[in-house]
């Protein structure tokens, strides 16, 4: 895509007005996907991130082989300062493409959004403050960040492909994530809920979805939650997850356009798209409990080392700065549901 499309789509995205219209939101997520799907590829550039050694990893892959989900936020490393192979080559870059290479989110609501009323259509949001903060921290400059939308599907692809150096998009701890790429401690704590139209008789994560189409992203920890409920029983077995998207807000679109019943995603994105769209809300409590993390590729310890000693400084300052701006209208004034916990860091190596 050039430079003169994308700005046509920000402009055409500018002129919509709201999102409880149907057919705007619609085109609007058309031209998102697109962009997403398009946009890692045609920034592919030489200085791609670099892979790093192989490493052996016998004791790394027994201890994730052990892991639990709810323990899953813990299996990360001791924070450090210290520069290191990964973060050698981040910074031989030169000239603009000197930048931290950074998966994001372009279509979430306060968390990772092209905001089509600013200038550029600026990316904005509390996952995006967060990717500022961190390039501060390694390169010295909080504008030295080369955004790549991604979809939902794609953030583990991305990293172990090298089109990033890490991902910063509301992605969830899980044991089997780790056995593909290696966490920061989190940023953030949420859980899963369900999202409906308020006329609905769809109470929440119960009986009330039988026979209900629930849309989830692919790749998603709803979507493997759901799937795993159905199986054991817990979820009725007439409740249909066929309805599956690249990318969660996509099942926004679908709830509007009346083609599912219901959605299932973390709390905090769900609260976010029912103030886009005053005809949705929350149904019931949370049913699990997530956290969000960094994510980078497995091998790259002396980034994963920097970025937590970053969220050690950012927990302290700037962390409640940044959920005041973006977060609290929708998910209330006090942060304490959403803070993450002192942070552990049980991987050894």
């Amino acid at each position: 895509m050039t430079e003169d499309e994308a700005m046509d789509m920000s402009r055409a995205r500018a002129s919509l007005r709201g999102w409880g219209g149907v057919a705007a939101m619609a085109v609007l997520c058309t031209l998102a996907l697109a962009f997403a799907l398009l946009l890692p590829w045609t920034q592919k550039t030489p200085d791609a991130p670099l892979r790093g050694g192989q490493k052996a990893a016998t004791g790394t892959q027994a201890r994730v082989d052990a892991c639990e989900d709810a323990d899953a936020h813990r299996q990360t490393l001791a924070p450090s300062g210290a520069d290191g192979p990964t973060i050698d080559a981040i910074k031989a870059r030169t000239g603009a493409k000197r930048k931290l290479i950074v998966g994001v989110d372009q279509n979430s609501y306060h968390w990772g959004y092209r905001n089509p009323n600013t200038e550029g259509a600026r990316l904005e949001g509390f996952d995006i403050d967060l990717a500022h903060r961190i390039a501060q921290d390694i390169l010295g400059d909080p504008d030295a960040v080369q955004f790549k939308a991604i979809p939902t599907s794609q953030r583990i692809p991305a990293i172990e492909d090298g089109r990033v150096d890490m991902v910063v998009r509301t992605m969830t701890i899980t044991c089997e994530r780790l056995r593909q790429v290696a966490f920061s401690a989190p940023y953030f704590k949420t859980g899963q809920q369900v999202l409906a139209p308020k006329s609905s008789t769809v109470t929440g994560y119960n009986g009330s979805l039988a026979h209900k189409k629930v849309c989830t992203a692919a790749g998603s920890t709803a979507y493997a939650k759901l799937d795993a409920d159905r199986k054991s029983g817990r979820l009725p077995v007439s409740t249909d997850l066929s309805a599956t998207v690249p990318n969660q807000l996509d099942c926004l679109v679908r709830l509007q356009l009346g083609e599912v019943d219901a959605v299932v995603t973390d709390g905090a994105l769900a609260a976010s798209q029912a103030a886009q769209d005053p005809t949705v809300e929350l149904k019931g409590e949370a049913f699990t409990e997530e956290y969000y993390g960094v994510a980078m590729k497995k091998d790259a310890d002396d980034l994963v080392r920097r970025v937590n000693r970053v969220l050690v400084d950012y927990r302290a300052q700037g962390w409640q700065t940044s959920y005041d701006t973006w977060l609290s209208a929708t998910l209330g004034k006090d942060p304490a549901a959403s803070k993450p916990p002192a942070p552990q860091y049980l991987r050894s190596s």
